[in-house]
């Protein structure tokens, strides 16, 4: 049996599965805890990953390696190979005003020019979680450290070479033996996939001289090999891989239903959208990923099955007791604000509340009306870009709830598929990695199953759309009053 190793280093974890390469067949894993903040040091990363690895009964007998993480880390470099600094990480927002000032300046001080000028030139709006602004706080407030920085590198190029024998003090040797992939590199703010490019121009601006980049790997394209000759793959990032995880194809959309939401699809041609609501990624396979993000998803399901004092099951059998359109009561589930659309500061309000409606059965379902909404506008944003969708693939652990499931077939009027409940992660750099000894992605069995078509229920999503319509010209009439 030849055997591949895939990782998934996430904020939280870190996984490791070993499959068999021609089957996929799982022959054993491990797991390990990160830990919490969004500031780490990366040497946590690789000794969460040596813990993960010896659960998983070790390398030696592995072939190919791959690693999927977390995107937009900053991991800063000098010139020896050390870390200069602990990693900012993707939910560490010091960085937002960074971001503002990069589109500012684009535009001369018109957000809305520098918005439409970074869209098109790398395919994706600045926010605080990219590695660009990242960098860019790093000069303003680390000057010291910014002047250091030798090299930078994402969260899974830097576990890729510390795998591949590199680390502290490899020198101009070890810097120039870095690699990522175009998914990853896409999410940085200073890669433009179409072309395959690095812009060296706004680093130079932003950090203030032009670092070492990571040379970007083809798709099936070895990047090195381990200690014990395992080859390694050029890796992904977090969402690329997923939707190599569950066998994405382009007109797939992925729907991902955690503690926050995410909808992205595979596409044939790149997006450029300057509202900032769709990122401008590419995948694993040579295609593009633009991606969705929204705030709030199965928070908004603990959140009031916790009001209602009720276990989660018992949260889903009152949802689905109650009819579609929930009697006229209507959620808007922005309890932590929301990206999609943009209201930071917005929060969640409930709507069309009588003495008839007002049940613990229509509370349940419209809960999950509410995010299955949010999720269907996350899609329109992406049809709005070119996507021609075809059907929904349904992930992430809210994606397990028959509730969330015949609701999402009443709205999103799509052919619905629910693969077997996984590490789409690992699964996805597994695959890579058999790609890598193959020279082409395997086609491993998909237990996948479909959700049954049910009516369709279009008014739910029309009186949502009403409603949310509404309080984002409150907020914005709201922030104009204020001269925000």
């Amino acid at each position: 049996m030849t055997l591949v190793a895939g990782i998934d280093s996430s904020t939280q974890s870190c996984k490791v599965l070993i499959r068999d390469a021609a089957t996929g067949a799982l022959v054993r894993s491990g797991r390990a805890a990160h830990p919490e903040g969004s500031e780490v040091d990366p040497e946590a990363w690789y000794s969460t990953l040596q813990e993960a690895i010896a659960q998983a009964g070790g390398l030696d007998d592995v072939d190919a390696i791959s690693v999927g993480g977390q995107q937009h880390g900053m991991v800063v470099l000098d010139a020896s190979g050390a870390v200069i600094r602990p990693a900012l990480l993707w939910n560490d927002t010091r960085s937002a005003q960074a971001a503002s000032q990069i589109i500012a300046e684009a535009g001369q001080g018109d957000a809305a020019v520098g918005a439409r000028y970074w869209a098109q030139r790398t395919g994706t709006v600045p926010v605080s979680s990219i590695t660009l602004a990242k960098l860019r706080w790093l000069k303003d407030h680390e000057p010291q450290n910014a002047a250091k920085v030798a090299a930078v590198c994402l969260p899974h190029d830097w576990l890729s070479w510390r795998l591949a024998g590199y680390g502290p003090g490899s020198g101009a040797t070890g810097l120039a033996a870095l690699r990522t992939d175009r998914s990853d590199a896409s999410g940085t703010g200073y890669y433009r996939a179409t072309e395959n490019a690095y812009d060296f121009e706004a680093l130079a601006q932003h950090l203030g001289h032009v670092p070492l980049l990571p040379q970007v790997a083809g798709p099936l394209e070895s990047i090195g090999r381990t200690a014990s000759g395992a080859l390694i793959g050029p890796g992904a990032g977090d969402n690329a891989a997923a939707g190599l995880g569950v066998g994405a194809q382009v007109g797939d959309v992925v729907m991902s239903l955690g503690t926050s939401g995410t909808v992205f699809a595979v596409a044939g041609s790149p997006s450029a959208d300057a509202s900032g609501l769709v990122a401008g990624f590419a995948d694993a396979t040579g295609n593009y990923l633009p991606l969705v993000c929204t705030l709030n998803a199965t928070r908004i399901f603990d959140a009031t099955a916790n009001l209602l004092q009720v276990s989660l099951k018992e949260f889903n059998d009152l949802a689905l007791s109650a009819a579609p359109g929930c009697d006229g009561l209507v959620l808007l589930p922005y309890f932590d604000g929301e990206r999609t659309p943009n209201l930071p500061e917005a929060t969640g309000s409930l709507h069309g509340i009588t003495r008839a409606n007002y049940t613990a059965a229509n509370l349940a379902r419209s809960a999950v009306e509410a995010v299955v909404c949010s999720l269907a506008d996350g899609l329109r944003a992406l049809e709005a870009q070119g996507v021609e969708a075809q059907r929904i693939i349904l992930v992430g652990g809210g994606a397990q709830s028959r509730a969330v499931q015949q609701i999402a077939a009443q709205i999103l009027g799509l052919p619905i598929l629910l693969p077997a409940p996984g590490e789409y992660v690992a699964d996805g750099a597994a695959r890579q990695a058999a790609g890598v000894l193959a020279g082409e992605f395997p086609n491993w069995a998909q237990g996948t199953a479909q959700v049954p078509a049910m009516e369709p229920a279009p008014q739910i999503l029309e009186r949502y759309r009403a409603l949310a319509s509404s309080q984002f010209r409150n907020d914005f009439l709201a922030r104009t009053e204020l001269g925000a």
